[in-house]
């Protein structure tokens, strides 16, 4: 039981760094500024379905 909670801790600290990653480089490259992607990489997945259904 405690294998399968790990997985799933490990799983999820994952995904969020991932997001987080993948919207500071989706904000970057459109807004060209450090400033917006440090916020939108706190956004996190929020940012990213975003970003996708706007454009």
């Amino acid at each position: 039981m405690e294998d399968k909670r790990a997985i799933a801790s490990t799983s999820i600290k994952t995904g969020i760094t991932f997001g987080s990653a993948l919207a500071m480089v989706i904000s970057y490259t459109t807004w060209h500024s450090v400033g917006w992607a440090i916020l939108h990489g706190l956004l996190s997945w929020a940012y990213v379905i975003y970003f996708v259904i706007r454009y």
